[in-house]
């Protein structure tokens, strides 16, 4: 049973979300927050699995609540998956350096909704090539700091390496696996070792620290 925390500012979306998830066999609401603050505080008592987190809410936004809820040891095993109805490139790049796992449009299909929620429980982080691509464009746009990046790739092998690249492509295990010829099991342990070697709780992870590490140069992404 995945567990839930609902943390938006309109009480009826709290509501709908609450309905969709309740009325899903594997799936259950723990509660609701109508703000940042209080979704860190529930996240705290309640020890959801997944957080479904509004990016603009008054007072503490979406993003400084995923900042603390990842960051807090008794909570940072909770996952994180962001909604918004904006579709603008800062929230992606800022929600996956909070450490968010997720990001989705509030009117996607009810479907996709459910599915996105048990990837991130499952612990995969949600990345659609589209948010992939969003997530490019805002490092072309942001100057380089000149600062060394806060992990390096030292002690990852080439084929890691390959993998990682591909992540950050935005492709999927299975087509990771078709395009260097693997099989998907090893797929899955070349995965397993990136996110211990680099310290990263999911894909969406892996995707920050390949193009902070520059293997992969936004310029040439097409």
């Amino acid at each position: 049973m995945i567990r839930l925390l609902i943390a938006d500012d309109q009480a009826l979306l709290r509501g709908s979300f609450e309905l969709l998830v309740n009325s899903t066999p594997d799936m259950v609401a723990v509660g609701q927050a109508g703000d940042g603050a209080e979704a860190v505080e529930l996240t705290r008592r309640e020890a959801p699995d997944v957080v479904l987190m509004d990016v603009r809410m008054p007072g503490m936004d979406g993003i400084e609540a995923t900042r603390r809820i990842c960051a807090e040891p008794t909570t940072a095993g909770t996952r994180v998956l962001m909604l918004t109805t904006f579709d603008l490139d800062e929230y992606v790049y800022a929600a996956l350096r909070a450490g968010a796992s997720g990001f989705l449009l509030k009117d996607c299909p009810p479907v996709d909704l459910l599915s996105a929620i048990r990837v991130v429980a499952a612990g995969d982080g949600l990345l659609a090539p589209g948010v992939t691509r969003r997530l490019i464009a805002e490092f072309v746009r942001r100057p380089s700091s000149g600062a060394p990046p806060t992990v390096d790739l030292r002690g990852v092998t080439d084929r890691e390496r390959e993998v990682l690249t591909l992540i950050a492509r935005g492709l999927s295990n299975t087509e990771i696996a078709e395009r260097l010829r693997l099989s998907l099991a090893t797929v899955k342990t070349h995965v397993g070792r990136l996110l211990h070697k680099l310290h990263a709780r999911d894909r969406a992870q892996l995707v920050i620290v390949a193009y902070e590490t520059g293997l992969i140069r936004p310029a040439a992404s097409g």
